[in-house]
């Protein structure tokens, strides 16, 4: 969803008494930067983008949840620069008037995985970043950061922090089993998961990213069984229009306090 359109489906959750991002500005909410990190053995640079918001402000994962606003990245500024792999470390999840939104409360570490073209070379990092920060209002943020990464650089306490706060793999969380119904409904799809895993705390949620843009998925409803876990989602696409899901490509995600499964595909039963 594009991030203005999201915006206003984050403000639609507050009072209009509430909703005046104009009282604010950007800098009095959030600050930002580039930590330039190290070279790694592949020739990449890990790098991160820090952001410090003001106390009780949050900015959000990149499947923000009911009402959050979804960052959208921008490196088209860059030089010998061939990929940025972005590696999210475990969200929170919040609940306000009934929405659910995930993401980050304060300060965010993020990694970048900086790959360049030419490992020999500098890569000269241009960034721009739309995203949304919220408290008792929500407002736009748009950062543009700019950094020259070269040389073996050093380690960084708040990147490798960062790096050890990730999503456990399935096999670490011991997950045995999971399969996928898919039903069609009336303006798209309805998936069913069925996880076989033991549970990784009282509070579990669950989130389906289907890997594709241009489709939604409702905050899925959660029972347990035992040692499966259930999560039913909605799915549709923004256009209206059907669409086919890519098993291979859909994201299953259990989140739980200070800890996250990630979980790539989800075979029929």
């Amino acid at each position: 969803m594009p991030i203005r359109l999201a915006l206003l489906a984050a403000l639609a959750t507050f009072s209009p008494a509430a909703v005046s991002a104009e009282a604010l500005s950007q800098d009095q909410v959030l600050t930002a930067a580039l930590l330039p990190g190290w070279q790694t053995e592949s020739g990449a640079r890990m790098s991160a983008l820090r952001l410090d918001l003001a106390p009780h402000w949050k900015t959000y994962w990149r499947s923000p949840g009911d009402a959050g606003i979804p960052p959208e990245f921008d490196w088209s500024g860059s030089k010998n620069l061939k990929a940025v792999h972005i590696h999210w470390p475990v969200p929170e999840v919040f609940h306000l008037n009934g929405l659910q939104t995930i993401g980050y409360r304060e300060e965010l570490v993020l990694p970048l995985e900086v790959v360049p073209e030419d490992p020999s070379r500098p890569v000269e990092l241009h960034a721009r970043v739309d995203l949304g920060v919220c408290n008792e209002i929500c407002m736009p943020a748009s950062i543009t950061l700019d950094a020259s990464l070269s040389g073996p650089g050093a380690p960084d306490r708040a990147i490798a922090a960062a790096l050890a706060h990730q999503p456990k793999t399935p096999r670490e969380a011991g997950l045995t089993d999971i399969d996928c119904l898919v039903e069609p409904t009336a303006d798209g799809l309805r998936v069913t998961a069925r996880i076989v895993m033991p549970a990784q705390s009282k509070d579990e949620t669950v989130v389906f990213e289907p890997g594709r843009p241009g489709i939604w998925s409702s905050a899925a409803d959660i029972t347990r069984d035992d040692g499966r876990l259930i999560a039913v989602s909605e799915m549709g696409a923004s256009s209206g229009q059907p669409f086919a899901l890519d098993r291979s490509s859909l994201t299953v995600t259990v989140l739980s306090k200070g800890r996250s499964v990630e979980i790539t595909g989800c075979p029929g039963n």
